[in-house]
């Protein structure tokens, strides 16, 4: 099996048709660090050259499936990154080509010819969601939480996947608000495939897999590749790049770089508590005049 520094993939003993992906950081909630991406494309690629693998079933180790990018490394942090650019001015080309291809690699899932299941419990949030919205179904704990919360500020979903598995209206809604939704409810919408009690999800999201496991890769491979048409005719690369271009755009103008400043000032966490919270995000030239108050503080207290 391969080795990995952030997840680990392997065939399950009971039925090795079915890979067992485990996004593998359980003290950082399994957060999305430089090596995750990297490490799920080569996990599915792995899966894919494996002949006795025909599905799979993707999870996550610990309290939850996976709690979006460390942000609390890139957020919180002083460090030049193309993610966010502080030393030279922001090259939008460079920030795009770094989340371009994260989430070339997140949509490793979605263009696996074998089939991809995410199974799900805890939370599925930020950079989380995208890669359980990039698999192909979705079994989630009914208590299980799915969701996009930097969309209030500093973030915008690279994969887009939001609109083409849930619908414009349910998409925009969950946009414009930032707001989780639980596994009861994401079946209610057809997000997920099926939620069901946390203490049988391993049990469903299981025989699920094994039932498809049962038809030929060819097949399968085949019934994906016509289903995938359908959105890629609709547009699906062209919206993954606009989004991808939004999602930079968020973390650098006037309200992304307040949002980044005030983590540096008061904690990462303070600064997720105020934007979930529903209070005005401060926004154009109060943003800035609040952005140069906290940068003065800095350079005072060094």
């Amino acid at each position: 099996m391969p080795n990995f520094n952030t997840l680990r993939i392997d065939q399950d003993p009971r039925n090795p048709r079915v890979a067992r992906l485990l996004l593998n950081r359980p003290e950082r909630l399994n957060a999305i660090n430089d090596d995750t991406p990297r490490e799920l494309r080569a996990a599915v690629e792995w899966a894919n050259a494996n002949d006795d693998v025909h599905v799979i079933l993707v999870e996550g180790a610990g309290k939850g499936f996976c709690g979006g990018y460390d942000l609390s490394h890139f957020g919180e942090g002083d460090i030049d990154h193309p993610c966010q650019q502080e030393r030279h001015p922001w090259d939008p080309l460079d920030d795009y080509a770094f989340m371009k291809r994260n989430t070339e690699d997140f949509m490793s899932l979605w263009r696996s010819p074998k089939p991809t299941i995410a199974k799900v419990h805890g939370a599925a949030v930020a950079g989380g969601s995208d890669i359980a919205l990039c698999c192909d179904l979705l079994v989630m704990a009914e208590d299980a939480r799915i969701g996009y919360m930097p969309t209030r500020v500093w973030g915008c979903p690279t994969t887009a996947m939001w609109t083409y598995r849930l619908g414009p209206t349910r998409a925009k809604q969950l946009m414009f608000t930032g707001d989780l939704i639980d596994g009861r409810t994401a079946a209610d919408w057809g997000l997920a495939n099926e939620a069901v009690p946390l203490d049988q999800l391993e049990t469903r999201a299981l025989a699920l897999a094994e039932r498809i496991a049962g038809v030929p890769r060819s097949h399968l491979a085949m019934h994906k590749m016509v289903v995938n048409q359908v959105l890629l005719t609709m547009g699906l690369e062209q919206t993954q790049s606009l989004a991808t271009l939004f999602d930079g755009i968020t973390r650098h103008n006037p309200e992304g770089l307040w949002f980044r400043r005030y983590a540096q000032d008061q904690g990462f966490k303070a600064a997720v508590q105020w934007r979930d919270s529903g209070r005005p995000i401060p926004e154009g030239d109060e943003a800035r005049a609040l952005i140069r108050e906290m940068e003065d503080r800095r350079r005072t207290n060094r």
